[in-house]
């Protein structure tokens, strides 16, 4: 059975590394980038099937990565999950599999996670 695929776009690399470990212990296949760029990069590369997302990064903002990825055929409908520290961030990315706040709960992201791609 192939593994679900999950990338991680985080600009924190201590969160970034928390996330990657937390998720590949629950046997996901995991990829990560540090910003929207590379990020959009890895989902051409990878088409996974769900991506965490920070919302506020170096360079550009979560919600401009979800606005390019909404154009992408075949992968506009990959859920994403906002994990951030911005206070009103579940307003930043409108179709959201769900929104979380730093600091999240490891158990309710892996909930969440379990949910929406198995």
């Amino acid at each position: 059975m192939l593994k679900k695929k999950i990338l991680v776009i985080e600009d924190d690399l201590h969160i970034q590394q928390y996330l990657v470990s937390l998720l590949q212990d629950h046997g996901y296949d995991v990829y990560e980038a540090g910003d929207v760029q590379e990020g959009l990069v890895q989902t051409e590369k990878h088409r996974p099937d769900l991506i965490t997302l920070d919302i506020e990064m170096p360079g550009d903002w979560g919600p401009r990565f979800y606005h390019h990825l909404s154009r992408i055929p075949g992968l506009k409908k990959t859920p994403v999950i906002v994990i951030s520290g911005l206070p009103g961030h579940q307003c930043a990315v409108m179709n959201a599999a769900a929104s979380l706040s730093k600091p999240f709960d490891r158990d309710e992201l892996l909930d969440i996670v379990r949910h929406t791609i198995g």
